[in-house]
């Protein structure tokens, strides 16, 4: 039985003036305020994602 692999992601930078693709992206990996944090599954989808938006976010911790 192998533990899924998992990726912690913060948000860092607000989505205010950013395009809207961004914003939704965020809202897409569960984040929506500040310094909120999700502990997310690591699949390639979401490692996309964070990439999006790499400069609003801050991965590990």
């Amino acid at each position: 039985m192998s533990e899924k692999k998992t990726v912690k992601v913060t948000q860092t930078g607000s989505p205010i003036g950013r395009k809207p693709g961004q914003r939704e992206t965020l809202i897409g990996l569960g984040l929506n305020k500040m310094h909120r944090t999700r502990e997310l599954e690591d699949t390639p989808a979401v490692r996309g994602m964070i990439r999006k938006v790499a400069h609003l976010v801050k991965v590990g911790d």
